[in-house]
């Protein structure tokens, strides 16, 4: 622990004063012991094995110590389980970081946003049905295939999330790890110390007096929350600054999309930005790099991606880009 906790011995930087004043996770010391075992079974391989850090789904933001309201950052993580599928195919042993209860990999193929129910996936005589057998069968084999080279992680708040990916990034940094940084982080949060303690009452007077009301004279609930620190230049810069980090951009407004992509690069100066439309998403991407002003667009019609997902072409790419990476320092 004491390695992870010499990152923050000065307080210089909001990012650095936002582990000083936000608690870590209960679950953290078992996420480091988890992590560090699962780094020593791959330094035993004479394979010279290369991972990566997939981060996937939503971060929420409690409004209360003890949690009964909070603010979401939708994500199904469909982006991030599937593309730490296609980087096992790839031969990389992954580290998967999400979101609990959202999708896995393997099993996102039988979980919400289908239209099949889980009982459906079963006949009357508890027998798989038949419609489902093979893919299921299938799914099930790659996943005690792979077994050995997942290791699942989860988070729920955004506390959560960034204490962890401090922890793992201080462990994984070395050229042969990539961080994938799917998830979708809350732009805003409640600093611990504004955090009252128990459940937000309807009524002022209920309040606990010892934090800020957060219910005003008309009634309404009222939100004091502060921007959550760029932790992409610390990753960058310290904590993970001999691996290929690559981000996403999520935008609406396709005018916006090569501009903001191509400004984080300039901001945090690491490998690759990920850029891609909200309605277009699932179809077409586009890869920036921080080397080249070129843009590399990948696009699939309908009859390709019944054949399979854009991820299979994404992560192609990027592993192509992380070989030459490695190759370019020896």
């Amino acid at each position: 622990m004491s390695r992870v906790s010499s990152v923050c011995d000065v307080e210089d930087t909001p990012e650095d004063r936002y582990f000083l004043n936000n608690p870590k996770p209960e679950s953290l010391d078992d996420l480091i012991l988890k992590t560090s075992n699962f780094m020593n079974n791959c330094n035993k391989s004479e394979n010279n094995d290369k991972i990566v850090l997939v981060t996937s789904g939503g971060t929420s933001v409690p409004l209360e110590n003890n949690t009964v309201r909070f603010i979401d950052n939708f994500s199904a993580g469909t982006r991030g389980a599937s593309s730490a599928e296609q980087f096992l195919f790839k031969g990389y042993k992954v580290i998967f970081l999400h979101r609990e209860f959202s999708l896995q990999p393997f099993n996102r193929h039988f979980m919400r946003f289908t239209n099949v129910s889980f009982l459906d996936y079963f006949d009357s005589n508890g027998e798989i049905a038949p419609k489902y057998k093979k893919e299921l069968v299938e799914m099930k084999r790659l996943s005690d295939l792979y077994k050995d080279q997942l290791l699942m992680l989860t988070f729920t708040s955004v506390n959560d999330y960034l204490w962890a990916l401090r922890s793992i990034a201080i462990l994984l940094n070395n050229r042969n790890c990539i961080f994938y940084l799917a998830a979708a982080v809350s732009d805003f949060y409640v600093p611990y110390d504004k955090l009252p303690e128990h459940k937000i009452q309807s009524r002022s007077e209920f309040q606990d007096e010892s934090k800020k009301k957060h219910i005003n004279e008309s009634g309404k609930l009222v939100l004091d929350l502060d921007p959550v620190p760029k932790f992409l230049r610390d990753l960058v810069q310290t904590w993970a600054n001999n691996s290929m980090i690559i981000s996403f951009k999520l935008e609406t407004d396709p005018n916006l999309l090569i501009v903001k992509a191509k400004q984080a690069l300039e901001n945090y100066n690491h490998q690759l930005v990920i850029g891609n439309l909200l309605d277009t998403r699932n179809r077409e991407v586009v890869i920036l790099s921080e080397k080249t002003a070129d843009e590399t667009w990948i696009r699939m019609t309908d009859e390709e991606l019944k054949q399979t997902c854009i991820e299979e072409l994404i992560v192609d790419n990027i592993t192509q880009r992380h070989t030459e990476w490695i190759n370019s320092s020896d």
